[in-house]
């Protein structure tokens, strides 16, 4: 292939027509008009449809976070104005405009001058959800800034007649259309401010407004444009208290809406949104108070277990009752110790009983035995004894004189009288002369 040619691919392609469109300054922030062909609505809640006139079409998607904001939807064969940027879808390569908002062909300058306006104090912050207040939960003063002589006055106070007569109702009076409603509404917003400072100022916090009711009755867009007024929105965002919108019709929107920090598609819906209903309250009021009886019944069953523990354990260790218990414990014992010495008494009465009938056999075979006992003890002894000795032939010899025993010849010299003792008698003896061995 020749030098010089480049080739890219289709990826590359659809990149470069891309880049070249989001360099377009005027493709950012584009207003189209045309005819809306067949709209198809995706399961993500996405819209897509053409707009066409008689020499071309465009595709538009709209995606559904900005689509069901909107109290417009596009609709086959209506002639429309959308406001969005162009860019290329590079997956497919095609070319489309999404679209931001979208309003019917032939509103005028108007809508512009809204979505332009709205662009600008969104990008400063003004519509930012962060910046919402809450709304206090049951006030005892709202302020209602409105044309005391339409039919919106009567309207919300009756909605606070039906739902929380309790509430003080402040009607600040303005102009809600024409020349000079803007700064009529700019003004009112600022009295009311300092009825609520000088009411703080004065110790009287109760007597002041805790919320502030901006409404106004159904009207073209002419009728409702002093509630885009730039000057009313900074008043909104500057204002000390919570501010609830409730501006026209429920497809009406204004910039007023986007600014409040909570937004109601009618008057009488932003009173009902401001305060509680009665009725809800008193249903909740009767479950609490069920569920402190509940709760209360749950405590006293459960204290009283634990008093009637607690006077257990008192009973316990009172003097009284401990003496008491010692006094059936002695008794116990006593009585324990009673049948002891009973059992033992009768059992050594019947030892002894025993003991008396065996006692004459034991005696009798006691002195047997002593007896033959004696007898070889007698025996023992006859053996030993002199007698026997001299029942053998031998004899005892005596001195005559003092009867000293003679065991030597020199104890009884020759001429000795003696005395000899024989096994059946005595000898009278002299002795002789000792020859020796």
């Amino acid at each position: 292939m020749d030098d010089g040619i480049l080739i890219v691919t289709v990826s590359e392609a659809a990149r470069t027509i891309a880049s070249g469109v989001r360099a377009d300054d005027r493709l950012r922030d584009l207003w189209v008009e045309g005819e809306v062909g067949r709209v198809t609505i995706s399961s993500a809640g996405h819209a897509y449809f053409a707009l066409k006139d008689e020499r071309a079409q465009l595709q538009c998607v709209w995606f559904r976070d900005d689509r069901v904001r909107s109290p417009f939807q596009p609709q086959t064969g209506l002639r429309v104005v959308a406001h969005g940027r162009i860019d290329v879808y590079e997956p497919q390569g095609s070319l489309q405009l999404y679209v931001e908002s979208i309003q019917p062909s032939g509103v005028g300058d108007l809508a512009i001058r809204f979505e332009q306006l709205k662009a600008t104090l969104a990008a400063e912050g003004l519509f930012a959800a962060d910046r919402k207040r809450a709304l206090p939960s049951r006030p005892r003063v709202v302020a209602v800034v409105s044309s005391p002589t339409g039919a919106v006055w009567k309207d919300v106070c009756h909605v606070f007649a039906r739902r929380w007569p309790l509430v003080r109702v402040l009607l600040v009076a303005c102009k809600v259309q024409g020349d000079g409603s803007a700064e009529s509404i700019v003004g009112a917003l600022r009295r009311v401010e300092r009825h609520a400072a000088a009411q703080v100022a004065a110790g009287r916090e109760l007597e002041a407004p805790a919320v502030t009711i901006l409404a106004r009755g159904g009207g073209s867009m002419e009728d409702l444009w002093s509630f885009n007024d730039e000057r009313v929105v900074r008043a909104i965002v500057a204002h000390s208290l919570p501010v609830v919108t409730g501006v026209g019709h429920e497809v009406d929107v204004t910039l007023a809406d986007f600014a409040a920090d909570m937004r109601a598609a009618t008057p009488s819906a932003a009173a009902e949104l401001v305060v509680p209903d009665r009725a809800e309250y008193a249903s909740a009021l009767a479950r609490g108070a069920d569920r402190m009886r509940t709760a209360a019944s749950r405590g006293v069953m459960a204290a009283g277990r634990e008093l009637a523990a607690e006077r257990r354990v008192l009973d316990r260790l009172n003097p009284a009752a401990r003496l008491a218990a010692s006094r059936q414990l002695a008794g116990d014992l006593l009585d324990r110790a009673s049948r002891a010495i009973t059992v033992r008494l009768a059992t050594a009465s019947s030892v002894e009983d025993r003991l008396a009938a065996a006692l004459p056999a034991l005696a009798s075979a006691a002195l047997g035995r002593r007896r033959a006992a004696l007898a070889e003890s007698a025996a023992a002894l006859g053996v030993l004894a002199p007698q026997a000795t001299l029942d053998r032939g031998y004899a005892i010899v005596r001195r005559s004189a003092d009867g000293a025993i003679v065991r030597d010849p020199l104890d009884a010299p020759a001429g000795t009288p003696l005395n000899l003792r024989v096994a059946r008698g005595e000898l009278p003896a002299t002795a002789s002369e000792w020859a020796g061995e």
